[in-house]
């Protein structure tokens, strides 16, 4: 199973959902918003200790530069897998 990736306005959101309703509990409001009571207790932590929820996973990059940067490694690693093979068929045809 994937990992669900939440954008930062909803993480915001969860945490302010669970402070204006702490009678429900962690779980409770977590329950209600279909995330796990750890998650949410994760973005509570990260807003209580910086301030803000850093919001960079998948496919979300900071600048366009880190964009192209992650796109370049990624053609880079693809080339050097096929790279790899055509040495092994090489090596095997010219037996």
């Amino acid at each position: 199973m994937m990992a669900k990736h939440y954008d930062k306005q909803f993480k915001l959101d969860a945490v302010q959902y669970y402070l204006d309703h702490k009678d429900l509990g962690l779980q409770g409001c977590a329950s209600n918003l279909g995330i796990s009571q750890q998650t949410l207790s994760r973005w509570k932590k990260e807003l209580k200790d910086t301030g803000d929820i850093e919001c960079r996973g998948s496919g979300n990059y900071s600048s366009d530069e880190e964009k192209e940067i992650a796109r370049l490694k990624r053609e880079l690693r693809d080339t050097q897998d096929a790279l790899d093979v055509l040495k092994k068929a090489i090596g095997i045809l010219g037996k």
